[in-house]
C-alpha cells in the first residue's frame, strides 16, 4: 500500500512519546500491578526520535534492501498479563464499584488473508460494519485506540479507510469512511511502546480506554484490534458520565 519506512518510524516515535508522557503524568499509577519491584514497563523509550529509529536495520527482509519493518516500528517480544472487570451496571452499583465506562457495541470480522485479502486487515471490515450498525461515523468518535501490531498495520488500515476503491470493493460501501485526526489516535501510546503480550493486549487497551473516558465525560472511543492474521475485533466504549 506504499507505506514508507519514515511513516512507520514516525508512528512508533509518537507511540513511545505518548506512553512516556502517560507514565510521567501518573496515568498508569492505579492501573499497573507491581511485579518484583517493577512499577513501569521497560520497553517505553521516552527519548525515541526519528534519528534513532532510522538507524535500525530491517527485522524480516534483510537481503532485498526493500524491507521497512524494524524492531522499532514493530511490536517487541514481551510478556505480561491484563484483566478488566466487565459487569452489568446493577451488579457494579450493588457492590459500590465505580463505573468507568460502558462497552456499548462490538463487531468481529474475518478475511481470507492467505489468498491476498491482506494480512491483519480484517479490522477495517469490523469497524466499517460496526459503525453502520451503530449509525455512527468517524466524526462521532473522540478517541481511537488502534492496536499497533506493526506501525505498518495501523497505517495501512488508516489508508484503506480513506481510499474510495477499498471502501467500495472490500468494505462494500457507497461512501468513504474517511480520514482520522492523528491527534485522536492512541493518545496514551499503544502496543509499539508497551509491547503486545498475546491475550493481554485487548484487556490493556480496554482498561486504558475506560480510564481515559472516566476522566473525560461525554466522550466516545473506538477500539480496533487485529488478531490471528485473518480476524478483526472492534468495539465502541462510551463515558459513564
Amino acid at each position: 500500500m506504499g507505506i514508507t519506512r519514515a511513516e512507520q518510524d514516525a508512528l512508533a516515535v509518537a507511540s513511545h512519546r505518548n506512553a512516556a508522557k502517560a507514565y510521567d503524568e501518573a496515568f498508569h499509577d492505579d492501573l499497573l500491578v507491581q511485579c518484583a519491584g517493577l512499577v513501569r514497563d521497560n520497553n517505553v523509550r521516552a527519548d525515541a526520535n526519528m534519528e534513532k529509529m532510522s538507524t535500525l536495520k530491517p527485522a524480516f527482509d534483510k537481503t532485498s534492501g526493500q524491507g521497512t519493518l524494524t524492531a522499532g516500528n514493530s511490536t517487541p517480544l514481551t510478556d505480561g498479563a491484563a484483566g478488566v472487570l466487565l459487569a452489568s451496571e446493577e451488579w457494579a452499583r450493588a457492590r459500590g464499584l465505580p463505573i468507568l465506562a460502558y462497552l456499548t457495541t462490538g463487531r468481529v470480522a474475518g478475511n481470507d488473508f492467505a489468498h491476498g485479502e491482506g494480512l491483519l486487515m480484517a479490522p477495517t471490515i469490523a469497524v466499517s460494519e460496526m459503525l453502520d450498525k451503530a449509525g455512527l461515523s468517524f466524526a462521532d468518535i473522540d478517541y481511537f485506540e488502534l492496536h499497533e501490531a506493526f506501525a505498518a498495520q495501523v497505517l495501512c488500515t488508516l489508508k484503506a479507510w480513506k481510499d474510495p476503491d477499498y471502501n467500495r470493493d472490500v468494505l462494500g460501501r457507497s461512501d468513504v469512511l474517511g480520514e482520522i485526526d492523528p491527534a485522536k489516535i492512541n493518545v496514551k501510546g499503544s502496543s509499539l511502546a508497551y509491547g503486545h503480550p498475546f491475550a493481554a493486549t485487548g484487556a490493556r487497551i480496554l482498561g486504558v480506554t475506560a480510564k481515559l473516558l472516566s476522566q473525560d465525560p461525554g466522550k466516545r472511543a473506538l477500539l480496533s484490534v487485529c488478531t490471528a492474521g485473518g480476524m478483526g475485533v472492534a468495539a465502541l466504549v462510551e463515558s459513564a458520565a
